[in-house]
């Protein structure tokens, strides 16, 4: 199998704890690998989620059998928008570890494949009440979104109204919340109510998580005008103005008034005899390979969850 380059400094010590422990169960050099290459996923799935994407099938096809590697195998193709392998990936981890937590994901992955009426069906399940508050609001959030997905957006705006969203504390999920209901006020036409809940996200959006800035300003009719572009076409202006006067053999100011008219006039005559005594100074001066167990684990893991279709949809960044 290839291998995909990975920076010297990244050693694997990097992972979070939890998942350290859980490769323990792997031999020591084939535990530093699949670390190494979750490290990278982990680097690139903001900026660059193709990358990570192969870089999490690398440790896929080194560990399938580690719940914390098919977790981010399913983020990571969840980031490249491959609902399908993504929903496919988090099942499996699921029954590894018959934790909750994914299920909000799971949810946003059946409205990336066209089923927003399943993600409705998933938000009222029992396994919601399991969920800790961050994800709750995860879930609320994506229970919207599906009802938006079939154009209800009053009930869009129902779910959204929470304990979560009138609380005056800002928590991690405040700003998505705020968002998320501003926006929705706004395709309802509820456009004063709508710019109340941007402005209530600016102030909770700390780390710049939204656009809610931008959205405010473009409702309050204010234009961002880029200074530097601006100071770049003036000095250009000038450079055109200076090739110009050069090219017509004397560097005239781009300001000259007409009142030097006569001035000019005597400038010409001038300009002509010193011309014809250069004219006479010319005349003068003429002169690696993976374990084979493995592959096989791979692959009896790969048809137990080789039914799941595939299916392409805007990506909605879990929080």
């Amino acid at each position: 199998m290839k291998r995909l380059p990975i920076p010297d400094d990244v050693t694997g010590d990097e992972i979070d704890k939890d998942v350290r422990q859980e490769l323990q169960s792997l031999p020591k050099g084939l535990a530093e690998e699949v670390s190494r290459n979750l490290v990278m996923v982990a680097r690139l799935i903001d900026e660059d989620p193709e990358g990570a994407y192969a870089y999490s099938r690398i440790a896929l096809r080194l560990a399938s059998r580690v719940a914390a590697v098919r977790e981010a195998a399913g983020f990571a193709a969840y980031a490249n928008q491959k609902f399908s392998e993504a929903l496919a990936e988090f099942r499996a981890a699921r029954r590894m570890t018959g934790s909750v937590e994914l299920w909000p994901v799971m949810a946003d992955c059946e409205r990336g494949l066209g089923r927003p009426e399943k993600a409705l069906e998933m938000a009222g399940a029992p396994e919601v009440q399991k969920l800790d508050k961050a994800s709750q609001v995860e879930m609320r959030l994506v229970a919207a979104g599906a009802r938006r997905d079939m154009d209800q957006l009053d009930a869009a705006i129902v779910t959204l109204q929470s304990p979560e969203l009138a609380s005056n504390s800002v928590q991690p999920w405040s700003a998505r919340l705020r968002y998320a209901y501003a926006d929705a006020l706004l395709a309802a036409g509820r456009e004063g109510e709508a710019r109340e809940w941007f402005a209530k996200a600016v102030e909770s959006d700390k780390d710049g998580s939204t656009d809610a800035s931008d959205r405010l300003a473009e409702m309050d009719g204010v234009e961002f005008v880029d200074a530097f572009a601006e100071d770049e076409d003036d000095e250009d202006g000038e450079r055109a103005q200076v090739t110009v006067s050069e090219e017509a053999g004397t560097r005239v100011p781009a300001d000259d008034d007409d009142d030097d008219a006569d001035d000019d006039a005597d400038d010409v005559e001038l300009a002509d005899v010193a011309t014809d005594d250069v004219d006479d100074v010319d005349d003068d001066i003429d002169g690696g390979d993976l374990q084979d167990d493995q592959d096989d684990e791979d692959d009896d893991l790969d048809d137990e969850d080789g039914d799941d279709s595939t299916g392409d949809a805007p990506v909605r960044p879990q929080s």
